[in-house]
């Protein structure tokens, strides 16, 4: 287990911020009569914040699968919120599978690659910020949207920014190679990740189930 790097800046102004704040509570217990248990209290409290944001930004280092063509993968780690028919109109204009799954506060963060192939299509799209679960944060929350060719199929994935997490990192970039079960991105303190897949596809998760991130099988194209 590491830090993610999207974290470094997060969790440095974090300590700063409270090591400043614990210097400040010293100077009272030493200046203006603050009570010592007091100062502990506080000074526990704040470093269990500081342990928190750390553990937001928590990156496992996991062993990939082999790459298969014909299995998508989760992106994240979470539970699946989603499994329904949908109209998808921002690029591949058709019915599809929308498979969802929710990030909470708890879950790692970091978002890998369903499948393998070229990147032909990115986009970013302001928005707004429902509860991730709500069923309009598909279409007006901030997200970003990634689709890849398999050479086979199109699969679009699009990230969401929910409630609590207001950042979204995506490195995809057009004409760019996916690697399935690579990082692509990152949802800062947690969201959730819908992926769009054609009709046909045996879908191999259920509502409620628990997923992980680059390793558990959610679904096999048909070609």
């Amino acid at each position: 287990m590491r830090l993610a790097k999207e974290g470094y800046t997060i969790v440095l102004l974090t300590f700063m911020g409270i090591a400043v704040v614990v210097a400040g509570l010293l100077c009272a217990v030493m200046y203006g009569g603050m009570p010592v248990w007091l100062f502990w209290v506080l000074t526990v409290l704040l470093s269990a914040l500081l342990l928190c944001v750390a553990l937001f930004f928590r990156e496992p280092t996991r062993r990939s699968y082999v790459c298969d063509p014909d299995t998508v993968f989760s992106s994240v780690d979470g539970k699946v919120v989603v499994v329904e028919e949908v109209y998808e109109g921002e690029f591949l204009m058709r019915q599809c599978i929308q498979l969802s799954v929710f990030m909470s506060l708890t879950n790692i963060h970091a978002n890998w690659y369903p499948v393998g192939g070229r990147i032909v299509y990115r986009n970013n799209h302001m928005g707004r910020f429902f509860v991730a679960w709500h069923p309009k944060s598909s279409e007006e929350n901030e997200r970003t949207t990634t689709v890849v060719d398999t050479g086979h199929e199109l699969i679009l994935f699009r990230q969401i920014a929910g409630l609590v997490a207001r950042r979204i990192v995506n490195y995809a970039e057009v004409g760019g190679e996916a690697v399935q079960n690579t990082k692509f991105g990152f949802i800062k303190f947690g969201s959730r990740v819908d992926i769009f897949l054609p009709l046909g596809t045996e879908v191999l998760v259920k509502l409620g189930d628990k997923v992980r991130g680059g390793q558990t099988p959610i679904a096999r194209l048909k070609h």
